[in-house]
């Protein structure tokens, strides 16, 4: 590892502004990030790739409550830039090594009317670029009122972006919109340029400050950052943390592309829990959708779903099927009310038995804390519920921030408020190594590299409006559209892998694809903690394609895109965590196709036997969803096939070496 700071050198000459500018290139020259002043002292930059200009001159700066605004009257007080180059190894991940290249520009800003200064920090990689605001102690403690970075493209690209999370909890479908018509939006937003390039702008490494949105104006294609704002009005209050999240723009030369970069991932900090070894990556189901079809119930009474007896029915099944644990809804008191204990089974559950009934099958116990929003309840009783889940055994938890969507009845789940929130449940539950599932969560930023208990998160609209929405459930577009927007934040806990196509609930709702786009949905939607959301019954009734789940691993050492188009299809390969298995799978949205997959990505000279899962004769997701064929090839690294691809459906499919 090493690192070089000089001073900044030769400037190239200005073009509109009054000082000249400074310029930091990606390793490889083809970014290029430049910062001027105007003659005012605003501070913007521009951003260009291989010459094509990406973003035209974007505002810097911030205005403040009671104070001064440090949004002009700027000159560049100091200049350093810096390379570092680094290969670092995640706990989890859609890899085993991820390397950190990128070249630094670090710019002391002063105000000359006040003598306060401003730092700026930007890091181009070769896929992108991310940069953020530092703020020297000598500013002391203050609060922001808005925060006037913008994002000035030069054109309205087509793009895919959910409105902002204001209440909602980021479960929205997401719209190809141009950018001038985007309204308040969440972030991330995936832009396709005119010009063939696949940009993703979002941010990184939120630790405590307010989550990012952006805003675009009717007629133009500059979004500018909008914070989510606490209840009283203000943005941020900054106090101890003296930076801002990094406003990152990933560049990428198509689809698949753009959800290989890992740029997020390199802005957070490394890793802060020295033992990892109790955070393992699993396979699981749930005493869960049984709720949503409503034969069971979460509160304790005659349907109740989390007994002992029914849990131990689910471990059986788990350990017959190799899934690693059993997510349990229901299992404490305060269903009834919403006052929830995190320590009090109900009755009918003897947590104890539970626990050691799966360890001696190799099962372990997913505990869930349903907070109803009552964020100050759970805070008060959050270092007894995570101890108490430690002495239990117990090294996973599911949390929820359901009922009023606003936290303690007052804040958005994306303030800083929130966030502050999030951050210490996941440092608690660190500390009594426990990993957690975060539902209703604040968008994900990179959090889980420096903490990796932070396992998945939701922040989508996931399988369970295929329970509930009564307009329907999910398009078949939605999920090869959330791999190219959701997915870029980190891992999410979609809960695929439904095989009942009957909703008695809901008459009219149902999962839209396939039974083998279900199974696709396992390699495609990646969480290194991924449901199988079904009742068991189901996958009791459906042997073959459930091998294909019981074997599914969840952790990789690499992965490849051979085929992606956002919105339209998908195709991932996947290689196994320490082994040579590879994991492969497809899926389409609105139209049927046929995937061409090529396997060049395999090591030269091996041969492989492929098992394929994928649509049967006839297949369509509205009129006949479950036939499968299952067959075996034989493939190496030159083969070619060609598989057909119902509407809203796919295939999987796994490789092992032939002996």
């Amino acid at each position: 590892m090493k690192r070089l700071i000089f001073a900044c050198a030769a400037l190239m000459p200005a073009l509109f502004m009054a000082a000249k500018p400074v310029s930091v290139s990606s390793p490889d020259g083809n970014i290029t990030v430049t910062v001027d002043t105007a003659s005012d002292g605003e501070v913007f930059y521009t951003m260009s790739h291989k010459g094509e200009t990406l973003l035209n001159a974007s505002r810097l700066g911030l205005t403040l409550k009671d104070a001064l605004a440090l949004d002009k009257g700027f000159t560049v007080a100091a200049a350093e830039r810096s390379s570092f180059d680094d290969t670092w190894t995640p706990v989890w991940g859609e890899e085993s090594k991820i390397r950190n290249n990128y070249n630094e520009l670090a710019l002391t800003l002063r105000q000359k009317s006040t003598g306060r200064k401003l730092g700026l920090r930007f890091r181009v990689f070769d896929d992108g670029m991310g940069f953020r605001y530092e703020f020297p102690e000598a500013l002391g403690n203050f609060a922001i009122a808005d925060e006037l970075t913008t994002f000035a493209f030069p054109e309205a690209h087509r793009s895919w972006s959910i409105p902002g999370d204001k209440n909602n909890y980021y479960e929205a479908i997401y719209r190809p919109l141009p950018l001038d018509s985007i309204g308040y939006a969440s972030t991330p937003v995936t832009i396709k340029t005119t010009g063939g390039l696949s940009l993703a702008l979002h941010e990184a490494a939120l630790t405590d400050y307010a989550a990012m949105n952006v805003q675009a104006t009717p007629g133009s294609s500059t979004l500018k950052v909008e914070l989510t704002p606490w209840s009283t009005g203000e943005k941020v209050f900054v106090t101890d943390v003296r930076t801002s999240p990094w406003r990152t723009l990933i560049v990428a030369p198509d689809d698949g592309a753009l959800m290989l970069s890992r740029l997020m991932l390199n802005l957070n900090e490394p890793c802060a829990i020295e033992d990892t070894s109790w955070i393992v990556p699993q396979r699981y189901i749930g005493v869960w959708w049984c709720y949503h079809m409503r034969t069971a119930t979460w509160r304790s009474g005659e349907r109740h779903g989390a007994t002992t007896a029914n849990v131990k029915r689910y471990i059986d099944f788990a350990a017959r099927h190799g899934f690693q644990g059993v997510l349990v809804e229901g299992w404490n008191k305060g269903w009834e009310n919403y006052e929830f204990s995190f320590t009090e089974p109900y009755d009918d559950f003897d947590i104890d038995s539970i626990v050691a009934y799966g360890a001696e099958r190799g099962v372990g116990f997913i505990a869930h804390h349903e907070t109803g929003c009552r964020v100050s309840n759970y805070e008060k009783n959050l270092p007894e519920a995570m101890k108490y889940l430690r002495d239990k055994g117990v090294h996973y938890v599911k949390t929820g921030y359901c009922d009023y969507k606003l936290l303690d009845r007052k804040e958005h789940h994306s303030s800083q408020f929130g966030v502050r929130h999030f951050r210490k449940v996941i440092e608690e539950a660190a500390a009594n190594k426990v990993a957690v599932d975060n539902h209703e969560p604040v968008m994900p930023t990179g959090l889980q590299r420096t903490y990796p208990n932070l396992m998945t998160q939701e922040g989508v609209r996931g399988q369970e409006w295929d329970a509930w929405n009564r307009t329907g459930g999910n398009p078949p577009s939605h999920t090869v559209t959330i791999p190219f927007t959701r997915g870029l934040a980190g891992p999410m806990d979609f809960t695929p892998v439904t095989f009942n196509f009957e909703n008695k609930v809901v008459p009219g709702t149902r999962v839209c694809t396939t039974l083998a786009k279900q199974l696709a949905l396992f390699v495609i939607l990646y969480s290194p903690l991924q449901m199988a959301s079904d009742m068991i019954e189901n996958y009791e009734a459906n042997p073959g394609p459930l091998a294909f789940v019981s074997d599914c691993p969840t952790d990789w050492d690499c992965t490849v895109y051979p085929e992606a188009e956002i919105g339209k299809y998908i195709t991932v390969a996947r290689k196994a965590k320490g082994c040579d298995d590879w994991y492969i799978a497809g899926a389409t949205g609105d139209d049927a196709r046929v995937a061409t997959l090529r396997f060049d990505f395999l090591e030269p000279g091996r041969t492989y036997t492929a098992t394929i899962y994928r649509d049967g004769p006839f297949a369509d997701w509205e009129s006949n969803p479950t036939p499968v064929v299952i067959e075996q090839k034989t493939v190496d690294s030159e083969s070619l096939l060609y598989i057909p691809e119902a509407r809203s459906g796919g295939f999987a499919m796994k490789l092992k070496i032939k002996k």
